[in-house]
């Protein structure tokens, strides 16, 4: 903590109060030892490598990024700039990492230099001397070899830095080994390539950008720039073709597999290695509604699973997996709610909703989920002779990881500023994350006919009356504000030190609250949302008579940033001014696989588009907007924002637009994130006559 900090400035400089926290943890084989990234303390954005004993409970720093690469990040490979935005990283240092199986080396690239760690026994790390930067290194499994991308291609090196290229170079619309642009930002895989346990095969993403639409992102702050060239599929536009093919280590041939992405199946959601010659691919209709597992052994290619529904099928993270005697293991909407199936048998039973797979291993399977009817809090479970049990007992958030029978549970409650990460039974890992100078006090409530869970964050100092109104929601698919957790108001408890009643809301659309309440938006991601946020708001204030509804506003990003224009736009009468941050404006504007999920193929079907679309109420405009972009944003695009303006100007609507100059879809820059909070806070000020 900084002398004099103000809670703008802390929360920006210790990118929202993360630094410092154990992360990207991963449990050795035979649960001995946890491998985890931290930075030296909460205002530290330079991540270094940590092994934790497990019987001990000893921490030991393996490899100081800072040493290694003097803490700068440099000049990173394009690649990785792509990777950090989609899983929103803002940390530098040793950001990702990745092991052999036995835990004895990890291999790590900062800057684009390839670094291995040995960590059997004595530790030591050395530099590999490659004539190019590098991005997703990996240790090929009983091999003194590594295996990374450059250039859009795969390529393996000995320590020497004797390298061989596997791939070939097709030019720049083909790569090998990344991810593609969708599974990346909205299926939850970041990789491109996987070794099989025994090295001697490589799967690998052939990815063809061709088909896809180009999108310009420009620097408008430095015309002197050219634009970059973003591939990008827009709804209702082509999709990349992805194909799984499998190179022999042996032979030094690249074969196709004859899966991939198809007339009826346009997306590869998931691969990974069944055993030493089994691959599992998973695949995913174009409208979603199809799932398939398919299994390519000794050439011999069948499908060992298959989903259906009507509005479409949900990839639940850490789906699919098998267990220690090769049952597979999926996850599935049935009877209403999401469950673990094993071997085409529901695992699980209600009310319990399933979140994510965590791992398996001789005791059991273990997963995160919740009571359908408290979404608020979610619980670690294993199940383990046809009986399902919660291992983790106290209110609030958990999550964990598995690696033999050791579980390292991650713990968020409503009773502690940061986070613990302990071993269950054993002791902590250290959290060197900053105190907030602030701490929450929020009230959870479920209100209205549909039971919404909001939250209500007043000043510390409350003592009765009526209060502003600030409406703070994201308001979407898979994301949750309403959580048992105090590091989850942070923000909203700064906001309300200024004088407002915060009110969060969790409406139709949002996880955790069985298979109808998030179809409850298929077709339409317009009115039921905004329906519950007002269902919500007055609920409030009749309950608690905190709210004056003369004087209420709204925030929020990305689909929160939708959300708040649409509420402005559409309903004036509740909500007197708005702040969008990177808001969609236009379905059409924005990918195929989020998009479609929820409103279709707008080339079969362009109502629900129209419906939802903000342009067209553009002349509807009547109370004060603020619309916040990046200019560097390549997720939801800078059109969204500027389209918006376009038609608002054109119908002689005033209203104000920020542009963030180099800023992407997140704010990680200090200064930045500091003086858009406060301001926001000006706007809601001047346009509330506060």
């Amino acid at each position: 903590m900084i002398k004099g900090d103000s809670f703008p400035r802390q929360y920006a400089r210790t990118q929202r109060l993360t630094l410092g926290e154990p992360r990207d943890l991963k449990v050795s084989p035979d649960g001995g030892r946890v491998l985890f990234l931290r930075s030296s303390n909460g205002s530290d954005a330079v991540n270094s490598l940590w092994s934790f004993d497990v019987t001990t409970g000893r921490e030991t720093l393996l490899v100081d990024a800072r040493a290694v690469d003097a803490g700068t990040d440099g000049e990173l490979p394009t690649e990785e700039r792509a990777r950090r935005e989609r899983l929103r990283e803002g940390a530098g240092g040793i950001t990702s990492y990745a092991t052999d199986a036995e835990f004895t080396r990890v291999v790590f690239s900062i800057a684009g230099r390839l670094h291995v760690a040995t960590i059997d026994g004595e530790i030591s790390t050395c530099e590999i001397p490659l004539p190019h930067s590098v991005f997703d290194a990996r240790p090929r499994p009983k091999s003194a070899e590594i295996s990374y991308v450059f250039g859009g291609g795969v390529w393996i090196t000995d320590y020497s830095g004797n390298t061989r290229r596997v791939t070939t170079d097709e030019g720049d619309d083909i790569t090998w080994g990344m991810a593609d642009f969708v599974a990346a930002e909205e299926m939850g895989r970041h990789q491109g390539y996987w070794w099989s346990p025994d090295g001697v095969r490589l799967a690998l993403c052939r990815v063809d950008n061709a088909p896809l639409h180009t999108a310009w992102i420009s620097d408008a702050a430095n015309p002197e720039t050219a634009p970059s060239a973003h591939k990008y599929p827009f709804a209702g536009t082509p999709n990349a073709r992805v194909d799984v093919h499998v190179f022999d280590a042996t032979s030094g041939i690249t074969r196709p597999t004859s899966i991939g992405t198809s007339e009826k199946f346009e997306y590869v959601s998931s691969v990974q290695w069944r055993d030493d010659k089994a691959l599992v691919v998973g695949l995913l209709s174009r409208d979603q509604c199809s799932y398939e597992l398919h299994e390519v052994r000794n050439d011999t290619v069948s499908v060992i699973w298959r989903d259906t529904d009507h509005a479409w099928v949900e990839l639940v993270p850490g789906s699919p997996c098998f267990t220690h005697d090769d049952k597979l293991v999926v996850a599935g909407d049935r009877d209403g709610r999401r469950c673990v199936v094993v071997d085409g048998d529901i695992a699980t039973h209600a009310p319990v909703q399933v979140r994510s797979i965590i791992g398996t291993n001789s005791t059991g399977i273990y997963f995160a989920g919740n009571e359908i009817a408290d979404a608020t809090q979610t619980h670690v479970f294993r199940i383990a002779g046809g009986k399902v049990e919660r291992i983790t007992e106290h209110e609030g958030v958990h999550t964990a990881r598995v690696g033999g029978n050791t579980v390292v549970v991650r713990t968020s409650t409503m009773h502690e500023p940061r986070s613990s990460t302990r071993v269950r039974g054993g002791a902590e890992i250290k959290n060197l994350a900053e105190t907030p100078l602030l701490l929450p006090n929020v009230t959870l409530h479920t209100v209205g006919n549909r039971a919404i869970h909001a939250a209500l964050v007043l000043p510390v100092n409350y003592s009765g009356g009526t209060l502003p109104v600030l409406c703070d929601p994201y308001g979407g698919p898979h994301a949750q504000r309403v959580v048992s957790a105090q590091a989850a108001y942070l923000s909203a408890q700064w906001f309300a030190e200024q004088g407002f009643a915060v009110v969060i809301a969790d409406g139709r659309g949002t996880p955790g609250r069985g298979t109808q309440w998030e179809r409850d938006v298929h077709r339409d991601v317009a009115g039921p949302v905004l329906e519950d946020q007002v269902v919500a708001l007055q609920s409030l204030a009749e309950s608690t008579g905190a709210l004056d509804l003369t004087r209420v506003a709204i925030r929020g990003w990305s689909f929160g940033g939708y959300l708040a224009a649409l509420a402005v736009l559409r309903r004036p009468d509740v909500f007197h001014c708005g702040i969008a941050g990177a808001p969609v404006t236009d379905w059409a504007l924005y990918d195929t696989c989020y998009t479609e999920r929820y409103l279709g193929n707008p080339a079969t079907d362009n109502k629900p588009y129209e419906a939802t679309s903000l342009i067209p109420d553009a002349p509807n405009l009547s109370r004060p907007l603020l619309m916040i972009h990046g200019l560097a944003d390549d997720n939801v695009l800078p059109a969204h924002t500027f389209q918006l303006s376009n038609a608002l100007l054109a119908a002689g609507k005033v209203h104000e637009v920020l542009p963030l100059s180099g800023v992407s879809h997140m704010t990680p820059q200090e200064v930045v994130a500091e003086n858009l909070l406060l301001h926001q806070l000006e706007f809601l000020r001047r346009s509330l006559k506060l």
